[in-house]
């Protein structure tokens, strides 16, 4: 499901893939306007599914960060406004999401953006963050 998601560099929000022109990406922006638009190839596009977070020994799907905070917060948005939120703040918030974050690499940006994502896919009822397959091998 994450793999259709996309952030785009320097673009506010996260963006829908509808459909594939020539020479661009048509994206639905992931908010109460729906406003569709192109996305070129000169823009820094990347899918949710491509990215990970920083842990003490491997990296962890950004799907399965998104499951654990979920699980924080059952199913609803975050309980943490990343917005007025010390860095402290954050950072304990994290640690109780994913005890082992790399404390070095994973930035309080990288933090907040998480946080945003996840209230932004919860509001638009995207709450599949992990496809079955991946899940059942995890609990295996």
């Amino acid at each position: 499901m994450l793999k259709t998601i996309l952030s785009i560099s320097g673009k506010p929000g996260l963006f829908k893939l509808v459909s594939q022109g020539k020479n661009m990406l048509i994206l639905e922006a992931l908010d109460a306007t729906k406003k569709r638009m192109p996305a070129y190839a000169h823009d820094k596009v990347i899918s949710l599914g491509d990215i990970a977070m920083y842990t003490d020994d491997e990296e962890v799907a950004l799907g399965e960060v998104f499951e654990s905070v979920k699980k924080k917060e059952n199913g609803a948005v975050a309980s943490i406004d990343y917005k007025k939120a010390s860095q402290a703040e954050l950072h304990a918030y994290m640690a109780e999401v994913l005890p082992t974050y790399d404390r070095d690499r994973v930035h309080t940006s990288d933090i907040k953006k998480l946080i945003q994502w996840y209230n932004i896919l919860v509001n638009n009822g995207i709450t599949e963050f992990v496809a079955a397959e991946e899940e059942e091998a995890t609990e295996e």
